[in-house]
Formats: structure tokens, C-alpha cells, sequence
């Protein structure tokens, strides 16, 4: 994740081949949004300021070097082609793309006004432009898995998008659900970010592998990787939600509780308060829920006396745990070094 990660030396060269290769993506990105109708075109050159840590790219090209077991010799050498490929390249456009989709219509369901310290489309545009916008995105996403020289990314990037919306569908569902157990949200956040997350590491293993190795043992170690990163990313999100500032993170914050979202810094919470402390939890996550942004800082200030916040990041910590035992299976390497430093990076971050 650029800005966010401390590389150690011996990783030099994968980091500067990493940072080579993102604008590569970003220009196929850009090149695939373009329209010949000028509001469109503005609408996706706004969506494109969207991008922050390019996350799910980044995992697209690690996951390839993490795969190829000639990586270090190949870099030692400076045959970087050969690590990362246009697939590579494509498949990182792809998940960015929808990712931002997810970003658009996010930001519609949860009425944010702010993402990536600017105003978002909805806010510019209103909620029918950006449910439409959203759709051009993930429509844009396929046609460019077309350019591939395999239906499976497609697969891929299709049942990925299908989880991602029954996440979102089964957290709606729940929404003003008090009583939403740990079993459920964790099955949101697999559904809702996870799923992508996974998938873009399936896709980086795989552009590497080749289409057909979706069975191969490194590519169901890195498609795992994944699922876990994403699971363990969600979580500090939540913590975000509640702690951050939108200075601070970037975007619209205090969003989950304004829409009843119950999530795990509450769920700890309320697991654990006394019967009077509960009670006046409830009535203040209702309030929240209704509008009643004032009673914000004393439900922070109930979550931190069962050191709830402390619980969650330990939380989001075994799923980091899980994704770096994911990885074990695959022999030592840069690649695999970058992935784990990544893994200890969502959870330290602040934004």
C-alpha cells in the first residue's frame, strides 16, 4: 500500500518493480473509463480520485511475484517483465474498478458526503447518477476482463461481485439488528470486502500460473491469504468508523452507527457491559441511529471502558495471524515477504 508500508532494503527492488508497475495500472484504468460523452468522462476522471492505497492492485502484483518461483533470481537479473506481465496489469485495473464501483454505491447506501477528502458523486450528482455510475464501472470491469485470453477472470471477478452483494444485501437486512451476533457480522465482512479482496489475490497468483491453475496449492494459499487480509482490513475499518476523524481517515466517518450497522467494537461491547451499562448503550446505538450525532463521543466513551476498541484490533490481528499462516505453504521469497508486510500494515493504519 503506497505511503503506508516501511520496506526493508532487501526488498528494494520488489518494492520499486511494485511502484513501477501501478501507474501502468492506473493508466489502463483510465483508458478503459474514457467516453465519448464529456459528462461521463468527468464523472470517472472524479471517480479515479477515489484511489488511495491501491490495495487490491497491489495484491494483484504481489501475489504474481509471490507465485513465480524464479522472482528473486529475475529481479537479480532486472528481468522484471517477466514478474510482472500485462495480465498482471489488466487484472489490477479490473479489481480496482470494481472496487470503486463498491465505493460509489457505498457511499449512496450510507449517504457520505466525503471520500478521499473531496465531495462524492452522490453529493455532486445525487443518488441516480451514482447508482448508474456505479453500474457503468462494474460493466467497464468485464468488458476489460474480455481482453484477457480466458473466461476465467471473468468467473472470478462475476462471483466476487455476486458475494460482494449479498454481503451487502445480508448486512441490510440486519440493519437495527442490536442484537447481531459475532458469527454474522464476520460472514458480512467475508461477503462485503473479503470476497474481493481474495479475489485479487486469486487473480495475481493465476495471471502467474496460468487461468487454468485455479486448483493449484499456491493459488488456493494466496486466494486464502486474501479472504483473511480482507476480513482483518474490514475490522480496523469499523474501528476507523468509530475512532477516526474525517480529517484523519479521509472520508464520511460515524456512518455504520448513523445506518444501525452494528459492528464488532459494539458487538464486544455489549457482550460484555453490565446489565445497566447495556441498557444505556442501547439507548444511546438507537439515538445514533435516528440522527442524534451529539450522543456519538459518550458510546465511544462506553465502548473504551470494556476495552472494547483494544478487543477488536486483537480481533483483527488473528485474522492477520490466519493470513500469514496462509502463506507458509509457499516457499520463502520477496514476494511473499512484501505480502506479509502488508498483512501487519491494515492494521496499523490510521486511514
Amino acid at each position: 500500500m503506497q505511503g503506508v508500508l516501511d520496506i526493508p532494503a532487501e526488498l528494494s527492488k520488489l518494492e520499486s518493480l511494485l511502484f513501477e508497475s501501478l501507474p501502468q495500472v492506473e493508466k489502463v484504468f483510465a483508458d478503459q473509463l474514457i467516453s465519448d460523452l464529456p459528462p461521463v468522462d468527468e464523472m470517472c476522471q472524479h471517480v479515479e480520485r477515489y484511489r488511495g492505497k491501491m490495495l487490491r492492485p497491489s495484491l494483484v502484483l504481489l501475489c504474481g511475484a509471490a507465485a513465480n518461483l524464479e522472482t528473486d533470481s529475475l529481479l537479480a537479473v532486472d528481468n522484471t517483465k517477466s514478474v510482472i506481465t500485462q495480465s498482471h496489469i489488466v487484472c489490477g485495473a479490473v479489481s480496482e474498478m470494481v472496487h470503486m464501483a463498491t465505493l460509489v454505491h457505498d457511499d449512496v447506501l450510507d449517504e457520505a458526503e466525503i471520500r478521499r477528502r473531496g465531495q462524492t458523486i452522490n453529493m455532486l450528482k445525487g443518488n441516480e447518477t451514482s447508482v448508474i455510475l456505479g453500474d457503468y464501472l462494474i460493466a467497464s470491469a468485464y468488458e476489460l476482463c474480455s481482453s484477457l485470453n480466458s473466461p476465467v477472470p471473468s468467473r472470478i471477478v462475476g462471483n466476487a461481485s455476486a458475494v460482494m452483494c449479498s454481503g451487502e444485501l445480508l448486512q441490510l437486512h440486519h440493519r437495527n439488528n442490536l442484537s447481531l451476533d459475532e458469527a454474522t457480522y464476520i460472514e458480512i465482512l467475508e461477503r462485503k470486502t473479503a470476497a474481493l479482496i481474495g479475489a485479487a489475490c486469486e487473480l495475481g497468483s493465476l495471471s502467474t500460473l496460468g487461468f487454468d491453475q485455479s486448483d493449484h496449492p499456491t493459488t488456493i494459499a494466496l486466494k486464502s491469504f486474501g479472504v483473511h487480509l480482507g476480513v482483518a482490513f474490514q475490522i480496523q475499518d469499523d474501528v476507523l468508523d468509530i475512532l477516526g476523524t474525517t480529517e484523519t481517515v479521509g472520508k464520511s466517518v460515524g456512518k455504520d452507527l448513523d445506518k444501525g450497522k452494528l459492528t464488532y467494537p459494539l458487538i464486544h461491547h455489549l457482550s460484555v457491559a453490565d446489565v445497566e451499562q447495556g441498557a444505556r448503550s442501547l439507548i444511546l446505538i438507537q439515538r445514533a441511529a435516528n440522527g442524534e450525532t451529539t450522543v456519538l463521543p459518550e458510546i465511544v466513551e462506553s465502548i473504551q471502558t470494556t476495552k472494547s476498541i483494544e478487543a477488536t484490533k486483537s480481533f483483527a490481528a488473528s485474522y492477520v495471524v490466519r493470513a500469514k499462516e496462509a502463506l507458509t505453504t509457499l516457499p520463502p521469497s520477496s514476494g511473499r515477504s512484501m505480502l506479509e508486510l502488508i498483512a501487519d500494515a491494515v492494521i496499523q493504519r490510521s486511514y
